[in-house]
């Protein structure tokens, strides 16, 4: 019987340069960002040495909770900024985790991106569409492929990989 072949991890299609915000970035300039660069939410990195540290990921769903209670109750003192707004402990994966791994994270939670973390620090990002885009590179490989057979794959090394997130 022959064997699958392998499939990718996340170091092969994530996005390695990602715009990001900082924890003191206020409410309105984190707004700002988003609209600015047309994105739906964004990692919120403290930088040492040149390194991106994540700290949070923020969507414009917190930026949308966070302006409608001030506007509606009023200032709110201290002034929210990404600190104050963001999630604090996003679901991350590492550079190694496998496409579906990937996958299976994306269909079990509500969210749009992963960050891609190591030792705390970011190294990219992985959206829907670049996962859309690797299941159907992946896919069209193994049809082309003469060798393919359908045959059912060793899922214990899936559902072990599909438990294990980091959470950095």
């Amino acid at each position: 019987m022959n064997e699958l072949k392998p499939s990718p991890h996340a170091k092969y299609f994530m996005t390695s340069y990602v715009e990001v915000v900082t924890p003191e970035m206020s409410l309105s300039e984190v707004v700002r960002f988003l609209l600015k660069h047309h994105h739906s939410n964004a990692p919120v990195v403290e930088i040492r040495n040149e390194k991106h540290f994540l700290v949070g990921f923020i969507s414009e769903r917190d930026c949308l909770h966070a302006l409608s209670n001030e506007i509606f109750f009023g200032n709110s003192s201290p002034a929210q900024c990404a600190k104050t707004i963001m999630s604090s402990h996003p679901i991350c994966i590492t550079p190694d985790t496998e496409l579906f791994a990937i996958v299976s994270i994306f269909t079990s939670h509500n969210v749009r991106h992963l960050p891609v973390v190591e030792d705390g620090v970011l190294l990219g990002i992985v959206s829907r569409s670049d996962i859309l885009e690797a299941m159907e590179t992946y896919y069209k490989e193994l049809v082309h492929n003469s060798k393919h057979e359908r045959m059912l794959r060793d899922t214990t090394q899936i559902m072990n990989l599909r438990f294990t997130i980091d959470r950095s």
